[in-house]
C-alpha cells in the first residue's frame, strides 16, 4: 500500500525559552536568575544529573543536555565549605549547558545564581521531586524530537480505536468520517493528519493548528465539526491503530473473503494492520468501518473471528462422516 505522505521530519533543536514557555505552568517551573540564556539550544532529548561533575569528574559529563540538580547534589554542595562549594559549582559553569533545573524547591546561593546568569546559563526551580520532573521533561522532550510525517486522510476515533481512513483524493474519506461523527464517533483530523512516533511501536495522530476540526465536504464546503456536533464529537490526538484504505471497486481483483491473510502497512517504521476496502454505490462503508474497529478490539483482547472460524471448519471436516447430514435434527419451532 502507498499512503500519500510528505517527507519525514524531526526537530534538531528547541530553545530553552520555548521549553520554559511550554512547560512553566505544567511543571511549575520558575526562573531563578532571569531570562538570560533563553536562546540556548537543546539538541538532546535526554536529561543529565551532574553529580560526578560536581565532584570533579568531568570525563563523561554530557553537558549539552538539560541538567537536573536534586537533593543528592544539593546535600553534597551543602557539605562543602563556601569556597569549595563555589569551586565545585564553577566547574559546571565552564561547560556550555542549555539550562539547569533545581528540584524539590531546592535553592543555591544568590552568588552562584548570578554567576550562572553571567555565563548565559538559565536556572529554574520546581517543587516537583527529581524523578517526577525527570519523567515529565523526558516525555516532553521525546515528543519535541519525535519523528513526524504528514499523511493525507481522515482520522477518527471509532469505539476507542484510532482508525485512519486513506485512499485517493475524492473517494469519499471526509464524507465517511462525517457519517461516523454523526453516529457518535469522534473526529481527530481530516485531510491533513500529523503522525508522530512515540516510543517503540506507537504512532500518534493529530490535526494541525490551522485546520484543527474543520472538514471540506465537496458540494457543501467547509464545516466546523466542533460547532456543528459539539465538543464530544472531537478529540485532539489519538493513537493510530488501524489503517483502512478505500479502493475503487475492480471486478477483476481478488479481494479477501475470510480475513485469514492479514495485511500490514508501515508508518514511521511502525507496523499497523491494514484493511483494503473496495467502494461501490450502495455499500454501507460507515457500518463496515465500525465493524473493523470492533473486530480490532476482539483481536486486541485475544479473540480472532477468522482464526476461530478456520478452527471450527477444520474440526468439522475432520469429524464429518460420509453421508452424514449437515444438520442432524431440526427442533420444532413454536415461535
Amino acid at each position: 500500500m502507498k499512503i500519500d505522505r510528505q517527507k519525514e521530519t524531526r526537530k534538531k533543536s528547541i530553545t530553552v525559552g520555548s521549553l520554559y514557555e511550554a512547560t512553566n505552568e505544567r511543571f511549575k517551573l520558575r526562573t531563578l536568575n532571569g531570562e538570560r540564556g533563553f536562546e540556548n539550544l537543546i539538541k538532546d532529548k535526554n536529561l543529565h544529573r551532574p553529580g560526578l561533575a560536581l565532584a570533579g569528574y568531568v570525563e563523561l559529563f554530557t553537558f549539552d543536555r538539560v541538567q537536573i540538580i536534586g537533593n543528592t547534589e544539593i546535600k553534597y554542595l551543602d557539605s562543602l565549605k563556601p569556597d569549595q562549594r563555589r569551586v565545585a559549582f564553577m566547574s559546571l559553569l565552564e561547560f556550555k549547558m542549555p539550562c539547569i533545573i533545581l528540584t524539590n524547591n531546592n535553592m543555591l546561593d544568590q552568588e552562584l545564581l548570578n554567576t550562572a546568569a553571567a555565563k548565559g546559563i538559565p536556572m529554574f526551580g520546581t517543587p516537583f521531586e527529581t524523578t517526577k520532573i525527570a519523567y515529565f521533561l523526558a516525555d516532553f522532550l521525546d515528543d519535541q524530537f519525535a519523528l513526524q510525517i504528514v499523511l493525507h486522510g481522515s482520522f477518527v476515533d471509532v469505539y476507542g480505536v484510532g482508525v485512519l481512513l486513506a485512499g485517493r483524493s475524492g473517494i469519499g474519506k471526509s464524507e465517511i468520517a462525517l457519517d461516523l461523527v454523526e453516529r457518535g464517533h469522534r473526529l481527530v483530523a481530516d485531510d491533513v493528519v500529523m503522525a508522530t512516533r512515540k516510543g517503540e511501536g506507537i504512532v500518534m495522530g493529530s490535526g494541525t493548528d490551522l485546520v484543527k476540526h474543520f472538514m471540506e465536504i465537496r458540494g457543501l464546503g467547509l464545516i466546523d465539526v466542533r460547532s456543528v456536533f459539539g465538543i464530544r464529537a472531537i478529540r485532539f490526538q489519538k493513537r493510530v491503530e488501524v489503517v483502512v484504505e478505500f479502493e475503487d471497486w475492480n471486478p477483476t481483483h481478488d479481494y479477501t473473503r475470510t480475513g485469514l491473510d492479514e495485511e500490514t502497512v508501515h508508518i514511521l517504521d511502525v507496523e499497523l494492520p491494514l484493511v483494503k476496502l473496495p467502494i461501490f454505490p450502495g455499500k454501507n462503508v460507515t457500518v463496515i468501518a465500525e465493524v473493523i474497529a470492533l473486530n480490532y478490539l476482539l483481536k486486541h483482547y485475544g479473540y480472532d473471528p477468522a482464526g476461530e472460524f478456520s478452527k471450527r471448519l477444520q474440526g468439522v471436516i475432520g469429524e464429518k462422516k460420509e453421508g452424514q447430514r449437515v444438520i442432524d435434527y431440526f427442533e420444532h419451532d413454536f415461535e
